[in-house]
């Protein structure tokens, strides 16, 4: 063999390695998602593909390097820890979930694999962090509210529906933020300064939902206040049909539930929430512990009014109230 042809052939097979090597697939990385509402829900679509986009911003693509497993509660606390096992047992990098009832579901079934959480009200009163800044174990994420949120539903219904000096509060105390407890403190605090009577409406299911309504909108001169968690949102049709034939004001945490009629909403962008979760599963991805990500509060919340449903209720929303808001409907 001439010196030219060994230099080519041993040059060759020493470059071989190299390229077969960069043209090598990325390594998968798993990530699971358990949600809260039922399977085709159009907000929680909405709100998985802005995480879905920013994370392909940040490098990651279904199919290349990213594979994602999704499950959905619809609403059941007992769907919710079926699901969560499962997606445990997958082993996944990473598991996105959203609520209070979703993340206790998910830190039943382990503490070792990294969960970011969305829209969880009370953290550390949940025990699912040490504290804000060091969350200290294999959770960390973002809330929803501030202690003096629940004063702010009640400062702005008034405003939009100054006669109003009742006020029910609807939730599920089952998917609730410690059973209901942390939404009650924040009622008897904030109705003590707001000069209404406030009343608890617990309920369960749609029956109640339409009960409850019904009861409290004989009298008048009543507001409601629904609060968010699975029930209230999986059956947010039914309450915003429910207000306007009973002609009750009503308002709302999330911007969605107005643009399908609800009256007024004020809350977090949950899209950008959903978005910032993006990030924090990126940083988990690379390399990053939850212990070390602190739990992020809201930067901002957002107030969308919906002037039509506010015709229908023979309401006059003032002009100073439309220029405030973020969004007005017409």
């Amino acid at each position: 063999m001439r010196r030219r042809d060994f230099i080519k052939f041993f040059g060759g097979a020493a470059l071989w390695p190299l390229s077969a090597q960069a043209q090598q697939p990325e390594r998968m990385r798993l990530i699971g998602i358990l949600l809260p509402a039922a399977v085709g829900d159009p907000a929680a679509k909405r709100q998985l593909a802005a995480f879905v986009r920013q994370l392909e911003e940040l490098g990651w693509a279904e199919g290349r390097n990213l594979q994602i497993d999704y499950r959905w509660g619809a609403g059941e606390p007992e769907r919710m820890q079926v699901f969560a096992k499962e997606l445990v047992e997958l082993k996944p990098n990473v598991i996105l979930a959203r609520s209070t009832p979703v993340t206790a579901a998910l830190l039943r079934q382990t503490r070792t694999i990294p969960i970011v959480f969305t829209v969880v009200s009370d953290p550390v009163g949940e025990g699912f962090v040490e504290s804000l800044a060091r969350p200290g174990g294999n959770v960390t994420g973002f809330t929803n509210v501030e202690f003096s949120l629940t004063g702010k539903w009640l400062e702005l219904l008034k405003e939009i529906a100054p006669g109003i000096k009742r006020v029910a509060f609807i939730f599920d105390p089952k998917l609730a933020p410690g059973g209901g407890s942390y939404y009650t403190r924040l009622i008897e605090a904030s109705a003590a300064t707001s000069a209404v009577v406030p009343t608890v409406a617990p309920v369960h299911d749609a029956v109640e939902i339409e009960r409850a309504i019904g009861e409290f909108a004989r009298e008048q001169n009543g507001g409601l206040v629904v609060l968010p968690d699975a029930t209230t949102l999986g059956h947010r049709e039914l309450i915003v049909a429910l207000a306007a034939r009973h002609r009750v004001p009503a308002i709302y945490a999330f911007r969605d539930i107005v643009v399908d009629g609800g009256l007024i909403s004020y809350g977090i962008d949950i899209v950008e929430q959903y978005r910032q979760a993006a990030g924090y599963v990126d940083r988990i991805l690379k390399g990053a512990k939850p212990a070390e990500l602190p739990v992020q509060l809201p930067a901002k919340f957002e107030m969308t009014i919906n002037l039509k449903t506010a015709k229908t209720l023979s309401l006059d929303v003032p002009l100073l109230l439309q220029q405030r808001a973020d969004e007005v409907i017409e």
